[in-house]
């Protein structure tokens, strides 16, 4: 019987996570023989053209910055954001990774506004796994900008769940992360930022209101 599982993504690697019912605590990352019965479950998170759902994070304070997060052990920075579980809506998702990644709650934050359209991004072909199925070309993304009322009294936690993501943050001006993500992103930064602009830097909130990710429409395809 499968214990309690998570399915991390990270680039194009997934990482089979057991973890104590009770404890929540990790247990291993390597049960080759729980992966093998989970393979089947892995075509509900890729698309049939390559893509996997995924939720983007950029939160936003008063003074019109955003959090930027680097990636731990790494001289790599970008925004949280993290994979759609089979079963969950991307608002969902949104919040379980702003804890996990972040160790911030539903009530830490304010909701300004959801992404129109799925952006989607390549990943470059020397991080694709050829050999394995299905194939993860890339990301489709679903993007939220969530505002932080006091954020001199916010407190950042990489480790809530026993895989961090990121070991270090700062504020950094609006335009700031178009400039400083990895190339293969940057596009969809750029898109982004654009979009969130209105509500991040000038105090409009046009809320999308999400009913089922399946049917939402998606940019570029």
């Amino acid at each position: 019987m499968l214990k309690q599982y998570r399915l991390i993504f990270i680039d194009a690697k997934y990482i089979v996570l057991i973890t104590d019912k009770k404890t929540k605590n990790p247990l291993s990352t390597d049960f080759r023989e729980e992966a093998k019965e989970l393979k089947t479950r892995r075509f509900a998170v890729i698309d049939k053209d390559g893509f996997r759902p995924n939720v983007g994070i950029v939160i936003c304070n008063r003074k019109g910055q955003v959090l930027w997060a680097r990636r731990i052990r790494q001289n790599s920075w970008q925004f949280p954001q993290g994979g759609v579980d089979p079963g969950e809506t991307p608002t969902e998702a949104m919040y379980r990774e702003l804890y996990e990644e972040l160790g911030l709650r539903r009530e830490d934050v304010r909701l300004l506004a959801v992404s129109r359209y799925w952006h989607r991004y390549r990943l470059p072909k020397r991080l694709i796994r050829w050999t394995e199925e299905p194939v993860c070309l890339g990301q489709k993304q679903k993007w939220f900008l969530l505002y932080v009322p006091n954020d001199s009294q916010m407190k950042i936690e990489f480790n809530r769940w026993g895989h961090p993501e990121f070991d270090d943050w700062l504020w950094v001006s609006y335009w700031y992360p178009v400039r400083q993500v990895v190339a293969f992103k940057r596009d969809v930064y750029r898109r982004i930022l654009t979009e969130f602009a209105p509500a991040a830097l000038f105090g409009k909130s046009p809320v999308v209101e999400i009913k089922n990710y399946h049917k939402t429409r998606r940019r570029g395809g």
